[in-house]
């Protein structure tokens, strides 16, 4: 006998095999259903006083079979995409008068079903049909269309597969003019939460979409949800992601990109529910480090942060779970295909941990011998995409050119330089920071900060073009403490030839620092001029050529 899903507790055996026997209905694939369908189902219906509920294929085959209501029936995932339709649709009985109810058509849209149909069943007749399907995502109506009520037998000639095939047809046409518009680009939904943080959040969400867009995806909208409270199970709450589902499907996104951080419940079960891709912000960052590691070490730093960031939200279901193989010898505990994903991954850590200490004794080396030539290091900190590779490149005439990219540069670049007073000394890059930088970035790339730690004076720089600088500001200086660098700073207020007048005048007040332009070369003498008379307040000696500049 087939499953039989739902409310099936105290049917009678022979309840249960006739509701078995609806799995041998078929009808016309182009119909909504047939005289003897619904007939069948009135009657069975009337006489176990619930609601039946069928789920056909675009075939007309009958692949589940439900008592209860419409959101009683689970539906297996069908073939869902922003083109598409799920190729599954629903009909199911009402005991009592009414239209489709909300639940009913939330069924509908959740989960893109062809079509929603419900049979009034009166005296164990079939009397009204109610029928509703997917609106189109750029329609000024709801997220479903309601067809006017009619008896059921007014339906039997209905062309439902007409119906649907132009509903895929539109949804197809829509998907060519946006990627037109924007390109391969995956379309994302950026949500942010707002704890009582005001403008902060908001900033923060608008540092989201800049995420976003650097990791190739176009953000179309941006939800900024007031929660106090985070729900544990869905963090922003079942009814905000029922809206999201609905949003994402107007705007045709298929990606869901949440600003906190999200526990793997969390993740599993939003992903669950809407049937969208879910990310969280560091999962976007780590994406971002993937995408612009280049050499062997910035490639491993970043492998070895994902597989930190992935070891705890491994999970399995089902058949990955059983006992690998079977039979005489392997009973007992044995090992499960979870835990051997964690091994591998475990030594995978290992193996990459190994690799990156011995980056590390190199760098070291590479430092003792540029102590032994009495060169001075100065190192360039900032926020990320404040301009620091663009700085290094104006002060040393060298290096590769910056990109208006966040996280563009993941290995130190050093170049050499000249300070008038000083001589000869080394900038070097290093990478961005961000607030709330994730922990398994700033593991994995500790050894590469470390050229912070040992520098004698370090360029912040600062973007004074953006808004909440003063922000960007204290979230650096407190990384730098945070990874324990004492050394001297300078402050560049960089793209100052973008910066409004009273922005620049307000940072220089409350910070002080430098305004500069390194793509116009404005204000550089000025900073070399601090520079160099921060390295002699720290003991540098000047070399002996220091007065004839081979770097200009």
């Amino acid at each position: 006998m087939e499953k039989i899903f739902g409310k099936t507790e105290g049917l009678k055996k022979s309840e249960l095999k006739r509701l078995s026997n609806l799995y041998r209905r078929r009808i016309p694939k182009e119909r909504v259903l047939t005289p003897e369908l619904a007939q069948a189902l009135a009657g069975l219906s009337q006489e176990i006083k619930r609601p039946i509920s069928l789920l056909l294929d675009r075939e007309g085959r009958v692949v589940r079979v439900g008592v209860g209501d419409a959101k009683d029936l689970p539906i297996p995932e069908g073939a869902k995409g922003e083109r598409r339709l799920s190729g599954f649709r629903l009909l199911h009985t009402h005991l009592a008068k009414g239209g489709l109810s909300r639940p009913d058509l939330t069924v509908l849209f959740l989960n893109r079903l062809d079509s929603l149909a419900a049979l009034e069943v009166e005296n164990a007749r079939p009397t009204t049909l109610h029928l509703a399907f997917l609106a189109p995502p750029r329609s000024p109506e709801e997220d479903w269309r309601i067809l006017p009520p009619r008896p059921y037998f007014q339906y039997l000639e209905f062309d439902h597969l007409k119906e649907v095939e132009a509903l895929e047809e539109e949804m197809a046409r829509q998907a060519r003019v946006r990627e037109l518009l924007d390109g391969s680009g995956e379309r994302a939904i950026l949500v942010g939460i707002d704890r009582g943080e005001g403008p902060e959040a908001e900033a923060y969400l608008g540092e989201l979409a800049e995420l976003t867009r650097t990791a190739g995806g176009v953000p179309v909208k941006k939800v900024l949800v007031f929660r106090p409270e985070l729900d544990p199970r869905y963090l922003v709450g079942l009814g905000k992601l029922e809206e999201l589902k609905s949003l994402a499907y107007h705007e045709n996104a298929s990606t869901l990109i949440f600003g906190q951080e999200l526990t793997p419940t969390q993740a599993r079960e939003i992903e669950r529910v809407t049937g969208l891709k879910v990310l969280d912000r560091t999962q976007l960052i780590l994406d971002i480090f993937a995408l612009h590691a280049k050499t062997p070490e910035a490639k491993a730093q970043v492998e070895l942060a994902q597989l930190r960031y992935l070891l705890p939200r491994l999970v399995g279901k089902g058949k990955e779970l059983s006992r690998l193989g079977g039979g005489i010898g392997t009973r007992g505990p044995g090992e499960t295909k979870l835990e051997v994903d964690r091994r591998r991954l475990q030594e995978r850590i290992t193996h990459l941990s190994r690799k990156l200490q011995e980056y590390t004794r190199r760098r070291e080396e590479a430092r003792r011998q540029r102590k032994r030539r009495g060169v001075p290091l100065i190192a360039v900190v900032g926020y990320t995409n404040a301009g620091k590779t663009t700085l290094l490149q104006a002060l040393a005439r060298g290096g590769e050119p910056g990109e208006d990219k966040l996280f563009a540069t993941l290995r130190p670049l050093t170049r050499r330089g000249f300070l008038p007073g000083v001589g000869e000394v080394l900038f070097t890059d290093t990478v961005g920071f961000i607030r709330q930088m994730p922990k398994e970035l700033l593991a994995a790339f500790r050894a590469t900060l470390e050229e912070v730690r040992e520098a004698d004076l370090l360029v912040h720089v600062l973007d004074a073009s953006e808004e909440g600088a003063l922000g960007r500001y204290r979230v650096v200086e407190e990384l730098l403490a945070e990874l324990g660098v004492e050394a001297p700073r300078v402050l560049a207020l960089s793209k100052a030839d973008r910066a409004a007048p009273y922005d620049l005048f307000y940072l220089r007040e409350r910070l002080g620092g430098i305004p500069v332009s390194a793509l116009k070369g404005t204000g550089l003498s000025q900073l070399k001029e601090a520079l160099a008379e921060a390295l002699l307040q720290v003991g540098v000696r000047p070399q002996a050529w220091a007065q004839a500049p081979q770097y200009t």
